[in-house]
C-alpha cells in the first residue's frame, strides 16, 4: 500500500472516530453516518493494520446496537410498555417491575460506556499508528 493510500485511509477513520463522538451530542442521529463510511471503504485497507480500525468500529456499532435494543426492551416491558401492565396493585409485583427497568437501564448505560470506551481506544490507537485487537 502506498503512502498517500495508507495517509488517506488513517485520516478516513479519524473523521469515523469523530463522526462516532459527534452522535453522542445528536442524540445518536451521525451513527449511522461513520458505519456506512466504514462499510464503504472497509475492503480498501485488506492486508494491512488499518483493517482492524475498520473491523473495530463496525464490530462496536453493532454489538452496541444489540445491546441498547435489549436495554431498551427489558426497561419498555417492566414498565408496561408493550401492554403488559407490570406495574399492579400489588407491592411485590411494583417492586419487581422496577427493578427489572433499572437492570433494564443499566445495560443500557453499561453500552453507553463501553462504546465510548472503544471509540476512544481505537482512537488512541490510530492516532499511535497502532492496529486495534
Amino acid at each position: 500500500m502506498s503512502n498517500d493510500k495508507r495517509r488517506s485511509l488513517t485520516i478516513y477513520n479519524h473523521i469515523t472516530y469523530f463522526l462516532y463522538v459527534i452522535s453522542y451530542f445528536t442524540a445518536g442521529l451521525l451513527w449511522i453516518v461513520p458505519i456506512v463510511m466504514n462499510y464503504a471503504k472497509r475492503h480498501d485497507a485488506d492486508g494491512t493494520w488499518l483493517s482492524t480500525h475498520f473491523d473495530w468500529q463496525i464490530k462496536t456499532f453493532w454489538y452496541s446496537i444489540v445491546w441498547f435494543i435489549i436495554g431498551i426492551v427489558i426497561t419498555v416491558f417492566a414498565l408496561g410498555g408493550f401492554g403488559v401492565s407490570m406495574l399492579a396493585d400489588s407491592g411485590n409485583i411494583a417492586i419487581g417491575s422496577t427493578l427489572l427497568a433499572g437492570f433494564g437501564l443499566l445495560i443500557v448505560t453499561f453500552t453507553f460506556i463501553w462504546h465510548l470506551y472503544r471509540i476512544i481506544r481505537g482512537w488512541i490507537a490510530l492516532t499511535d499508528g497502532r492496529p486495534v485487537p
